[in-house]
């Protein structure tokens, strides 16, 4: 990139348009925001996760980067970094992005600040889970992971198979796990890989089982294999 921030096609010069997330050009979507200069504000003064934004924006249209690329006129590799935090785009090369993807860049500044999420669930605390008896969700909302804790004589009674990767760990007591045809006895301490698309069911053999399942969101896409480009 010849250390200029910007993969602009038609214009280089964006690059050095000014710091980064700088003012909004006159007349554009978000300008008479009254809460546009504390987004912006918070934009320059702590690492949003822009891209995470972006890349959620784009999927829900179905868009490539190729597609973004040409409405916007940046270059593919840029908005590529973009997406994956490894670069991050002043203002004008934001709204550029944001005009493709028909929203706004203060949107998109707002995207991202439910992106970058900390939520503490405390031992017990069930508040806003919806929980299931003996089931306990660790991680609020829709996000990549997903986590769930086990308590007590649990019994699944089907077969399961994962798009995902899945992880499970016991805390406490005992479980059986059957995978691909193949029985494992897990117990305290344990943690059992499985790898997405591995068929398995399992059982808590006793009341005091604690079984924590750490999975990769069934919504997530993960692949070991490279991207292909536009992707």
């Amino acid at each position: 990139m010849n250390g200029k921030e910007d993969g602009s096609i038609a214009d280089a010069t964006d690059a050095t348009d000014g710091p980064e997330f700088g003012g909004a050009r006159a007349g554009a979507p978000g300008a008479d925001d009254p809460d546009r200069h504390d987004k912006e504000k918070d934009a320059r003064d702590q690492p949003l996760r822009v891209g995470v934004a972006v890349r959620k924006r784009r999927r829900a249209l179905h868009l490539t980067l190729a597609a973004v690329s040409a409405r916007s006129g940046l270059s593919v590799p840029f908005l590529s970094q973009i997406e994956n935090e490894r670069a991050r785009p002043s203002m004008r090369s934001l709204e550029r992005v944001a005009d493709a993807l028909e929203t706004t860049a203060v949107d998109l500044l707002a995207a991202s600040d439910t992106a970058r999420t900390v939520d503490l669930v405390r031992a017990g605390d069930e508040s806003g889970l919806a929980p299931v008896h003996g089931v306990r969700p660790l991680v609020r909302g829709h996000h990549q992971l997903h986590a769930l804790e086990f308590n007590g004589d649990q019994d699944a009674g089907r077969e399961y198979q994962h798009r995902n990767d899945e992880l499970m760990y016991v805390v406490s007591g005992a479980c059986q796990v059957e995978a691909e045809g193949r029985a494992y006895r897990l117990e305290s301490g344990d943690a059992l890989f499985l790898s997405g698309g591995v068929r398995h069911r399992w059982r808590a053999v006793s009341d005091d089982t604690r079984l924590l399942v750490v999975a990769v969101g069934e919504h997530i896409h993960a692949t070991s294999e490279p991207p292909s480009p536009g992707r």
